[in-house]
């Protein structure tokens, strides 16, 4: 499994489920993220079990997302009409219903390749990847086929993110918005440790 982070995200051209619907047969990953964060992605199949409550999951957070300038996109193995008829099928019925961020189409399986979340050269594992505004991964999680992922702790990566390059400081364990961070520093550690080692 290749670890991206501190790598240029593949770039990719491919047809997307835009949010009104639309077919966009030229969607370009480096395109949509100029001068933005972005965060990527990957689950196996559509119409299956685990993956309409994490695509759920990130629909109901997108305005968290958007709000901190941040692209959410999906992709999987299935065509755009699949993804299309998966969002046409009510939420009671297995369905996703109306989503509104880009569901990517990857037949030929290269995106999933260039990720590096390709198995059996037959599905991609649920793997989410963090992309800052100069196309850069920051933050990459791999899940295996039944474990869905936290798309709350992806904010929280987000927001950590943000706050490191505003404030030239770094983020603890479990470190949350409007919490303490710390100085990267002897110092600067041992300052924080002695006030917080007990709550971590």
């Amino acid at each position: 499994m290749s670890v991206l982070v501190g790598k240029t995200a593949p770039d990719f051209t491919a047809t997307a489920v835009m949010g009104d619907n639309s077919f966009n047969d030229k969607f370009t990953l480096s395109e949509v993220l100029k001068g933005k964060y972005g965060v990527l992605f990957f689950y196996p199949l559509d119409f299956t079990f685990v993956c309409p409550s994490e695509i759920l999951a990130f629909e109901h957070r997108l305005k968290e997302f958007h709000s901190r300038n941040v692209e959410v996109i999906s992709v999987s193995i299935d065509s755009h009409f699949s993804h299309l008829a998966w969002k046409n099928t009510p939420v009671e019925k297995g369905g996703l219903g109306h989503v509104n961020f880009p569901m990517v189409a990857d037949l030929t399986k290269s995106i999933s390749r260039d990720y590096d979340v390709l198995i059996g050269d037959k599905l991609a594992l649920r793997g989410s990847f963090l992309i800052d505004k100069n196309r850069i991964v920051r933050h990459q999680v791999i899940n295996d086929l039944p474990l869905g992922r936290n798309v709350d702790e992806m904010l929280r990566m987000v927001d950590a993110l943000q706050y490191t390059e505003q404030h030239g400081e770094v983020c603890p364990a479990g470190w949350q918005k409007g919490k303490p961070a710390m100085k990267a520093s002897t110092e600067g550690v041992a300052d924080y440790l002695a006030k917080h080692a007990k709550e971590l």
